[in-house]
Order: C-alpha cells, then sequence, then structure tokens
C-alpha cells in the first residue's frame, strides 16, 4: 500500500491506494500539473471549459452555409483548439459571444 500526502484542494481524494494501480510514466520532462488553472467537479473529474473564440470560418455546402467558431479549450494536455458550430455553440456558451473576438475567413 502506499499512503500520499495531497493539498487541500484534493482532500477528497482518497490518499491510500495499492501499487498496482500505478503506471509507468515515459516522460522526458517531469510532469507537473499546476493546480491553480485547473477545474473539477464533485467527483474530481477534469472540466474542459472553452476559454475563448479564436477565428471564425463559414462552411460551404451545397445549399447552405455554416457559421464555425474556432474555439481555445483548457485542456488537461495543454492548448487545444476545434472547431464549432457557431449557433450551437453559443447557445451552450453564450458569454463568449459578448467579448469581441478575431474575425476570419480562412482556417487558423
Amino acid at each position: 500500500m502506499l499512503k500520499l500526502e495531497f493539498p487541500q484542494e484534493l482532500s477528497k481524494v482518497h490518499n491510500t491506494f495499492h501499487v498496482s494501480n500505478l503506471k509507468k510514466c515515459y516522460a522526458d520532462e517531469p510532469s507537473a500539473v499546476l493546480l491553480d488553472g485547473l477545474h473539477l467537479d464533485d467527483k474530481l473529474h477534469f472540466v474542459e471549459e472553452p476559454l475563448e473564440i479564436v477565428g471564425r470560418e463559414v462552411k460551404r455546402l451545397k445549399r447552405s452555409r455554416i457559421p464555425l467558431v474556432k474555439v481555445r479549450w483548457n485542456s488537461k494536455r495543454g492548448p487545444e483548439f476545434t472547431w464549432e458550430r457557431e449557433d450551437q455553440f453559443k447557445k451552450k456558451y453564450p458569454h463568449l459571444f459578448t467579448k469581441t473576438t478575431p474575425s476570419s475567413s480562412a482556417a487558423l
């Protein structure tokens, strides 16, 4: 059995577990995650949230046009970007559309 000391922010995590739960880590550099930028839910799962809209594009189909936004997310692996449908994204995250965002017709 292994017992760890956690900071107060991780007080809900059980601090004792069997060593069979450990996995080898083959990293070239030490990986330390700062707790300041992490958003965890009640079950201590990492919550990815959109941070900002960084671009715009219109996808042209035969008879329709679909406005898209390029979104920067807070990811546990670092910054991630995805293209999302503007209408659906605006319903879920309207606060991101109150700021002025860059407009672009080309993919970034």
